[in-house]
This record gives C-alpha cells, structure tokens and sequence, in this order.
C-alpha cells in the first residue's frame, strides 16, 4: 500500500511554464439511467445537474455496455467489455477482472496522478484491487462522499497541488431502497410516469421516492462543485457525471432496451479551455469513457482497450470534425444477473437488434425490482410468456421499443444488417457463451449461496448486499479504508484538525 502523502510513483515531467496537468474528478450514481430534468423527465428536482449539463457537454446518446452494475462499471473504468475483461456478473455474485485487466485509476496512477476514491465502487469485493492509491467504501451515501471528497480536495491543494489527480465520488443513491428519513419522497401529483411504466398508484409512489433520492443526490453534488470552485479547481478540472445503467424499474434496469442501457453522462471542461457548452449527440458506449478521458490528459491508451475516444469531437472548434461520426452503432449485452440470462445487442440511431439465446421469458426481474411496488403494476403475463428468439425495434416510430418487427419482410434487410454486425463484433470480441444448462447451473450455484447467506441476515437489514450504503455490510473481501483513508480516520481519533 502507498502512503498517501508521498506515493510511490514519479510527478509527471514539466518543463518550466509548462501548464499544469489537468485533474478529473469523477461523480458516478446507481440506477438512474437519464432520469434528469436535463434529459426531458419531468418532475425531476435537478438543479446542480442541470446547470452542469448547461455549462458542460450533454451526451444525448450515451449507452452502458451492461444494464447491471457490476459489468457496467467494469467497462467505464477498463474500455473493455465485460465478456473481455471478466466482470460478466456481479461482484458480489462472484465475478471479477481477469488477471492484469488494467483500469483507469491505474493508468493515470502510472502517469504520475493522485487517485482516490470515496463512496461507492461495485467492480470487486476487494476495492483496494481496482488501482487507487487510497479508497474509502465505508460509506457510500451522498453527504458522506462529498464530505470526505472536500476534505480530500482542500488538503490536496494545501499539500500537493503541483500534482493532477483523479477523484471518484461514488454515491450510493440512486438505488433502492428510498427510505422517506433520508430521502423525503416527491409530490406524486407534480410526477409524469415515463411511457414504458404503468400510470398507477404504485408506480407513482415508488417514482416519488427516486424523485426524493435524486434531490438529495444533486444537492451534494452542488455542494462538490462549490468546492471545487472554492479552491481554484475549475480551472483545471474536468468534471464528469455518469451513471451506471437504466432505471431499477420494470423493463428497464437489467433489459437491453434503451431504458436498460441508456445513461446519463455530463461533461464539464476545465475552464481554461473556455470550451463553448454544446449537446453531444452522437453514440456514445460506456466501453468510450476510459480512451476518452485518457485522450483528454494527453496520456496514452492502452492498445487492448474496446473502446473509442471521443476527445477530438468534444474539443473540436471547427464543425467538420465535431460533426463526425465516432461510432456507427453500440453493442450491450447481458449474462449473468439473478439468473443466467444470455442476451446480446447492436444499437444504431434509427434501430435496435436483440438476440436472445436462452428460453426465458418476456421480462425477467432481478431481485429489487421483483419486489419494488412498480412490480405490482406491470402484467403479470410478462413474465411468463416466452421472449421472442430476436428483437428489432425502429426507434424512429418506436422509441420505447414495443412494436416488435423483426418477422416483417419491410425490415429483412435492416434485421440481416444488424444480425451481421453483432456477429461480427462478437467474432472480433472473443465473446463466448455457456451452454444454457450450464450457465443456468452457474447461476443457481451464486443464488443458493446468496439465499444461505441471507437466512442469516437481521430482520432489518437489507438482504442484498448491493442495497447496504456501508462497506462494513457490502461483503467486501478486502480492505474498507486504505491509504489516505486510514490517515483521516487516525487524525479524527487524535482530535487533530482535518
């Protein structure tokens, strides 16, 4: 483990009135999707956020390659898809990296950056793994991250402020539950029900205590950003803002549908770079964040990485190469949840193709969503008729995905595309699949021993590790506080001031 103060690594060269590294501080939330006043929701309270999207770059089109959060994850801090680095299932499910898989902390880690990270991480029960030089995971909820990020920032800059640095805040919020102490719930009348949910009581109430978490969750990002301001970091920083993957609600979180995998991600540049604020709308996949960020610093990217950068589309000042295509299409995929669960997909602007290789049927919900109140409210018959063996969706007529046309002969040349395409991609990828029967034994080997473990766990605590905020709870493996997590801690104990 390095000491924090003076990590075992070299400063970056500079020459003398070279200008100083850029820093990236990193704001990642659960299950949101684009659930944002700034991504159209109404009834949103998102005041921060949308101010962010206002004097940043909003990605319009931006896609997870998983809709679950351990893969998801996986591909925004490697660039490789979850079926290349590893990370095919839940962490706490037993997944992880492949051996040497390099991450984002590590690489700019190499390049002589501070990495730390506060709050939430879900790609190993081991944070101390992923490549930061300190973490803290011992709480993952909002005001304890962005206190403990401000404290870290405002030491950063009286200790070491020649150095770059990467912060990741990781909020808990905005998975389930939503506890009305913590997370005051929305007016219901003030709610829209997006199309692909039900209008119902249920829905609306379940909505509303989303609603209370994201309020709470944008507040401290406000607070983070005031910070950063405070100290004469805006100048220097890129600020990011991502989720993970689609809402925890019917047909979205763990389905490749758009309301699965589309994400949320806002970009705001250093402020030296007086970079005009601008609505990015090309596809954007999750796989693209790591070469993106990389190429922004200036750093080099790793040769096995899956992803696209970005970097010259968002700092372009002429139009011909802003308007450039970066990616044709985005591919997502899903194989291990609560269940075996096998299903790939290619996504263009104008389709969606879905290919699905085990009987399972029409919706199949994970665990928090199987007992949230909006479950109540969808058709019983949803998850229990058969899934069709492909998809095909015109997202120009058919935004929300429900009018399958992949049996209509005005679309076999969209279908044979697309069908190619993904083939293709999973040819070049490596992407290889269990059989059914034993992907589906896999599975139910991970779900015995969750079911043993949470026979044990107290009447009033979650079962789901995923749905604990505090590390001590999550079934981490590793080290909870390392580096300057363990110093701030002994400070604290000593009453010495932070």
């Amino acid at each position: 483990m390095h000491d924090s103060a003076e990590p075992n690594r070299s400063a970056p060269d500079r020459t003398a009135g070279e200008p100083a590294r850029e820093n990236v501080i990193l704001v990642h939330w659960h299950d949101l999707g684009r659930h944002l006043s700034c991504y159209d929701a109404d009834g949103v309270e998102s005041p921060h956020l949308d101010r962010l999207a206002a004097s940043g770059i909003r990605f319009a089109d931006a896609h997870a390659t998983a809709p679950l959060c351990s893969p998801a994850r996986g591909s925004l801090f490697t660039g490789q898809y979850p079926h290349r680095n590893g990370l095919v299932g839940l962490a706490h499910h037993g997944f992880a990296y492949h051996e040497g898989v390099p991450t984002l902390p590590k690489i700019v880690g190499e390049a002589g950056y501070r990495t730390v990270l506060f709050g939430m991480q879900h790609e190993s029960t081991d944070p101390t793994s992923i490549g930061f030089d300190s973490v803290d995971v011992s709480d993952s909820r909002c005001d304890y991250v962005v206190a403990e990020s401000q404290w870290w920032l405002g030491h950063h800059v009286r200790t070491a402020p020649q150095r770059p640095f990467l912060l990741t805040a990781g909020f808990f919020e905005t998975h389930r539950p939503y506890p009305e102490d913590e997370y005051p719930p929305a007016d219901t009348s003030g709610i829209d029900v997006p199309g692909f949910l039900p209008d119902t009581a249920d829905v609306r109430a379940d909505l509303a205590g989303l609603h209370g978490s994201i309020t709470k969750a944008d507040a401290a990002v406000g607070r983070l950003l005031e910070t950063v301001d405070d100290l004469g970091l805006t100048e220097n920083t890129w600020i990011v803002f991502v989720t993970d993957h689609g809402l925890a609600f019917p047909r979205a979180k763990s389905t490749l549908y758009a309301q699965g995998t589309g994400i949320a991600l806002i970009v705001r540049p250093p402020a030296a770079r007086a970079m005009p604020p601008q609505v990015y709308d090309g596809l954007f996949s999750g796989v693209d964040l790591t070469p993106t960020i990389l190429d922004l610093l200036g750093l080099g990217v790793p040769a096995d990485v899956d992803g696209h950068s970005h970097a010259a589309q968002l700092v372009a000042a002429g139009r011909s190469v802003r308007d450039e295509v970066c990616r044709e299409e985005v591919y997502t995929e899903k194989t291990y949840h609560d269940a075996f669960d096998p299903i790939r997909a290619v996504r263009t602007k104008h389709h969606s193709y879905i290919e699905n290789y085990a009987h399972r049927p029409e919706l199949l919900l994970p665990l928090d969503i199987a007992d949230s109140a909006s479950a109540r409210s969808i058709d019983p018959a949803v998850t229990e008729r058969d899934r069709p063996r492909v998809e095909l969706y015109d997202l120009d007529s058919d935004p929300d995905e429900r009018n399958n046309v992949a049996e209509d002969p005005a679309y076999a040349q969209v279908r044979a595309d697309l069908a190619d395409r993904l083939a293709r991609w999973r040819t070049s990828t490596g992407d290889e699949l269990p059989s059914e029967p034993d992907g589906t034994a896999i599975a139910e080997r991970f779900m015995a021993a969750f079911h043993a473990r949470a026979r044990d766990t107290a009447p009033e605590e979650e079962a789901l590790p995923s749905r604990r905020p505090l590390g001590a709870r999550r079934e981490l493996d590793g080290t909870i506080t390392s580096g300057e997590g363990d110093a701030m801690r002994a400070s604290a104990a000593e009453g010495t001031p932070r």
